[in-house]
This record gives C-alpha cells, structure tokens and sequence, in this order.
C-alpha cells in the first residue's frame, strides 16, 4: 500500500524536498515523505477539482472538517473530541500563532529546546519573549525538567508551547509527564499550546496521550493538528486547532478574519479523507516507519557506530548525536563530501555543534545508501 516514489516522481512531487537540490544529491532533511499519496485522497482531489472546487473555503467551526477529525481522534487516541470546538486554520504553525495572539498573556514564551526550527522565531512574532527550556544533549532521555519549568513560570513565563509528540526529539510523552506539565501550568495561571501534528506517526510501543484528554486542561490549552504530516498533504494547507470549550474557541472566532490565514478549500477535501478513508494507509506507513527506524539502527551500528540516536518512538525523523565524528557541523560535511542533504541540528537548537537530524520515510535502499555515504562523509 506505501508505494516508493522514484527519483523522477519525486523531484516532480516533493518540490521543496527534492526540487531544491542539485542533481545526486539525496535529500533526507525536510519533513516530507518520499511515498505516493494515499488513494482516497488523490480521488477525493480530483473530484473536487472535476467540481470546481477552487474558491474560498467555507468559513465555519465544526462541519465536515471537525466531524471527520473527531471521528479520527476517537479511532486512534480514544479521545472524545466535540466536533464544534475544532476551527480550521492554514497550518499548525499559524495556528500556534493564531493561539498565541489571541490567548495567551503577553509575557515569556517558554519553548523546550531543540525545537521545530520555524516555531523558534515565532515568540519575537508574536511580541514575546522566548524563553528556552534546553534539554542536555547527554541526558539519557530527553524530557521535560518539571522543576526548572515551574521557576520559569514562577518568574513570570505565561505559555508553554509544548510539542508533542516531539520533534526532533521523537519522544512520546508519558501520561504522567504530560500530568506533570498540567500541574504546572495550573499552579501559575499559564497556557498550553500543544503542537500535535505527529499524532497519527506513534510507533509501536508508545502511546499518545492528547494533552485535552487530560482533566483540568480544556480551560487552559489548545492543540493544533493537521493531517499533513501523516498523509504527506503539506501543500494543501489546512490545520485545525482544537479547544477544550466554548469559550475558548469563541475568542478565537470572535477574531478578524485577516487574523486568522485562509486555509485552503482543497485542503480541507484531502483532510476530510485522510480522517475517514486513511486508516488502512496510515496503517501500512507505521508499518513501514517501523521497519525504517529498525533498518536505521542497523546501518548506524555498521557504518556509524559512534553516532547516539535516542529510541525513536514517533515521526519519521531521527535526531542524531554525531558530535564523536568531530565535525561541528556534519550536516554541512555529509553535503559536501557525502552528498546527502540533512537538517543541520543548530537550526534546531542554536549554539549545539555536532547534531543532525535524519528523515527515514524513504525507501529502505535509499536509507541504505544516505547512511553509507554519510559514513564516507563524516
């Protein structure tokens, strides 16, 4: 069911991913899958396009677009979601933004590090300042230090802008550490924004636990999703941000339209299917993601042996400590001597030296082929 895109097909279809990079060079960095999409969504597309479906998306929390993700939510996380409090926006980063605007108070951003590298900028956009919560890149789990959390909120921090399942971490919060940030948070008065758009790429052996599925959280937090990481539909620009009652989504509705960036009327077609028709599909990637982190802990231990990789418990992207090979910035090595594109780990974590991050969702040989060249490389 998860059919691999040749290098042809992929340069047509991925054109940041691929058509960005010069010929021979494979590209393992951005966060894209190199997988034909899912069926029901491609025929779901194209009906809407044989329609006409290219003007404005409808403006409206709920409807199809919150009934099918809370049908979805349900399924997969056991995660009673009121249809009418989903409201669409562009994408998770712009809902992220969205929240920060109208919900949070204007004081510190705490954001744990590394972290998505477009969400690091988006405190100063929002006129706030960030305040970074650095895990130990020797720490033999990367977590979430509770204590030095509550003296950042104890010193004046009022958000939490928590991504979870992590990224480029690959962690999969605990219920109780997610517990631990509730407490936190209720103790100081502060807000959550959870980033959950790996939701649906846990992989066997964790569990997601949605931080609204926790009680004495729906008056304190939202969460922005989106099946565009899952179902490889980036383009077509449609996330959704889920609050935890009333009042909380009505202050975000309440919002001038120019707030809030239009999402794409496609968008919400190809989301709509992948939350009803792409469970057999997404099945089939988890499958095979599986397969991928087990292969790339083979190669690493036959040609990288010095590399540290943390368990991968979710995404498809690898965060790797290559920092015994030497090299302050091996991203930039393995692209000049190895000719493979990765995500330089200072982007993710600026200052830290000697860090990458690895996209597998890639066919087995070319995963092969990445981190025997790397090897040449570093």
């Amino acid at each position: 069911m998860i059919r691999d895109l040749a290098d042809d097909e992929a340069r047509r279809a991925l054109r940041l991913k691929w058509g960005t990079i010069p010929e021979g060079v494979l590209p393992a960095w951005v966060a894209e899958m190199d997988y034909a999409v899912a069926e029901p969504i491609t025929e779901a597309l194209h009906r809407a396009i044989d329609d006409g479906v290219t003007g404005y998306p409808r403006f409206e929390h709920g409807g199809e677009l919150g009934a099918a993700y809370s049908r979805f939510a349900r399924r997969h996380f056991g995660h009673a979601v009121d249809p009418d409090l989903v409201l669409p926006t562009v994408d998770v980063t712009a809902g992220v933004r969205l929240a920060l605007d109208v919900l949070s108070e204007p004081g510190p951003m705490v954001m744990p590090v590394p972290a998505y590298s477009p969400q690091l900028a988006i405190a100063e956009i929002t006129g706030r300042e960030r305040v970074d919560l650095v895990v130990d890149p020797d720490a033999a789990r990367a977590g979430i230090d509770l204590d030095r959390l509550d003296r950042l909120f104890r010193d004046g921090a009022r958000t939490l802008l928590l991504t979870q399942p992590h990224n480029p971490w690959g962690r999969v919060f605990s219920r109780e550490e997610l517990e631990g940030v509730r407490d936190v948070l209720t103790r100081h008065g502060g807000r959550v924004v959870s980033d959950e758009i790996h939701a649906p790429l846990v992989l066997p052996g964790a569990e997601h636990t949605p931080y609204l599925s926790l009680d004495g959280t729906a008056d304190h937090a939202v969460a922005v999703v989106a099946a565009s990481k899952a179902f490889n539909i980036a383009g077509l620009k449609c996330a959704q941000v889920v609050c935890g009652d009333e009042a909380t989504r009505d202050r975000l509705w309440r919002v001038p339209m120019a707030r809030n960036d239009s999402w794409s009327s496609l968008g919400v077609v190809g989301s709509v299917a992948a939350y009803e028709y792409g469970d057999p599909w997404l099945a089939a990637l988890l499958e095979r993601l599986d397969s991928q982190r087990s292969l790339l802990a083979d190669l690493l231990a036959e040609h990288l042996p010095d590399a540290r990789m943390r368990p991968l418990e979710a995404t498809y992207l690898a965060w790797l400590d290559l920092r015994a090979y030497g090299h302050d910035d091996p991203a930039a090595v393995c692209l000049e001597k190895g000719r493979v594109q990765l995500s330089a780990g200072a982007d993710y974590a600026p200052g830290l030296d000697g860090h990458v991050r690895l996209n597998i969702a890639t066919s087995p040989d070319r995963l092969t082929e990445i981190v025997r060249r790397m090897a040449l490389a570093l």
